[in-house]
């Protein structure tokens, strides 16, 4: 897959990152993030609004364009759950599908807020939906409470890490 998050400037207007996959023989450029061997399942997951609100909370800035990260945004992103993300698959294809309606667009294009074709957001709105009920039965009423759902979750995935190591006995002195 690859990102193309801040090719444009309009990234801080997006609600979601133009995210697609690649096959060879295209080549990634060094601006662009691969993550190799994705599924249609972390396609789907990467593509929520979940995963936005944690890129807008936790993402870098280049002036107010977004900055994706893997150490500060991905590879801290709570997932959820379930280790299935299969149940996305469809969601995934319905987005890849509204997306092929438009072929010369461009994936930057599509994800303009101003022309977002209506069924690709509504996709996207089913997306968010099935992902959102990965993390908890309850709808999330805005992002503010993804993004404080998301952070306990971090806290418990990180809490080992920050353990305290346990006290060594010290022997008494034998005399």
């Amino acid at each position: 897959m690859k990102n193309a998050l801040d090719h444009d400037g309009y990234s801080e207007r997006r609600e979601y990152a133009p995210i697609g996959f690649i096959e060879p023989p295209t080549v990634a450029s060094d601006l662009l993030f691969v993550f190799a061997n994705a599924g249609k399942g972390g396609f789907s997951l990467l593509m929520s609004a979940m995963h936005m609100a944690w890129l807008r909370s936790f993402g870098g800035r280049l002036e107010s364009r977004y900055r994706y990260s893997i150490g500060m945004v991905y590879n801290a992103f709570p997932m959820p759950p379930t280790n299935d993300l299969s149940k996305l698959d469809p969601h995934a294809q319905a987005i890849l599908d509204a997306r092929a309606n438009y072929p010369d667009a461009s994936v930057a294009d599509l994800y303009d807020p101003d022309i977002m074709p209506a069924g690709l957001r509504r996709a996207h709105q089913a997306n968010d939906k099935a992902v959102d009920r990965l993390y908890r039965k309850a709808a999330f009423k805005s992002e503010r409470d993804r993004v404080e759902h998301l952070f306990q979750l971090y806290e418990k995935m990180t809490d080992p890490l920050l353990a305290k190591p346990a006290k060594k006995r010290r022997r008494k002195p034998t005399s």
